[in-house]
């Protein structure tokens, strides 16, 4: 993919949660809500501090984070459905 995220902000790819519940019950589309899990497909090179420095940012490509229900911008790319977020919206990594 050719995109670089600018400043301190990730791309991410959101990740499909089960389409069933633990008892078995299958759950529609029409009351599913947008996963809040994801990956990140990109990072930008960092922000810049007082004194014009880059911080590196904490996350890296292929991390699988968390973020909010309402963090990022929705974007489509190449037929995908990405989500472009900064750093700051990131709630953890997961391990």
């Amino acid at each position: 993919m050719a995109f670089r995220p600018l400043g301190d902000r990730v791309l991410v790819r959101r990740v499909e949660e089960e389409q069933k519940t633990k008892g078995g019950i299958i759950i529609p589309d029409t009351v599913k809500e947008k996963p809040q899990e994801g990956e990140i497909i990109a990072v930008g090179p960092g922000a810049r501090d007082e004194s014009g420095k880059v911080q590196p940012l904490d996350v890296k490509t292929g991390d699988r984070i968390l973020f909010g229900k309402w963090s990022g911008t929705e974007i489509k790319l190449e037929g995908e459905d990405l989500l472009i977020m900064k750093e700051s919206d990131v709630l953890g990594v997961l391990d």
